[in-house]
């Protein structure tokens, strides 16, 4: 019986119009629209109750934290600025710390580049199977290194493990990595610098 009902077309029902006499006050409101907008005025309704009685029970001696750091002007809560006002003898100080600490980590990035750069033109030219050997004295250093150089064979380059090639490529990203980051200290280096010649140039005309 449910799907014979439903294969009979029925008649769709409209809303009510608004009547001509009301179209000036807009929209019709629906029964849905009342919902909504009566539980959003209950909603507003019961936070303003809760925070008049969270302010009428209120306690006048409570002490928080907050207290120290704000006053009272004309009954308003108004904060104290937090930016302590220096002078310019320690704002240039304060830039000179900073351009020495930029330059400090430049010169660490191109030492950790050049250690780097060894290491991967040492691993290039050198095979990774390496003896270390013990002489007494320097005729036998000598002795030991000639023949290290008669029977050094470099491996060919599908004879590498695997292990020292994915270290080989994550090196060489490392060193990309480091390149860049000196660009960046460089430029970042430039900057300041100049900004600092050009404060002080700015104070001395002052002066």
């Amino acid at each position: 019986m449910s799907s014979l009902r439903n294969a009979i077309s029925r008649r769709a029902h409209k809303e009510r119009a608004q009547p001509s006499s009301r179209k000036k006050f807009g929209l019709l409101e629906k029964h849905k629209d009342y919902v909504i907008r009566a539980k959003a005025f209950h909603k507003k309704e019961e936070t303003l109750r809760k925070l008049k009685e969270k302010a009428a029970f209120r306690n006048t001696d409570e002490f928080y934290f907050q207290m120290i750091k704000t006053r009272t002007v004309d009954g308003v809560h108004k904060p104290e600025s937090q930016a302590k006002k220096y002078t310019r003898e320690e704002l240039m100080l304060m830039k000179t710390q900073d351009i020495g600490y930029i330059l400090q980590k430049l010169q660490s990035e191109r030492k950790k580049i050049e250690k780097l750069t060894a290491v991967l033109h040492s691993v290039d030219n050198h095979p990774s199977n390496r003896h270390i050997y013990y002489a007494e004295d320097r005729e036998e250093a000598r002795e030991l290194q000639s023949q290290a150089s008669e029977s050094r064979v470099t491996l060919p380059s599908g004879d590498i493990p695997d292990l020292i090639k994915r270290k080989t490529a994550a090196s060489y990203r490392e060193l990309e990595g480091r390149k860049s980051r000196v660009n960046q200290l460089e430029k970042l280096y430039m900057e300041m610098s100049l900004n600092k010649e050009l404060q002080v140039a700015s104070s001395s005309l002052r002066i």
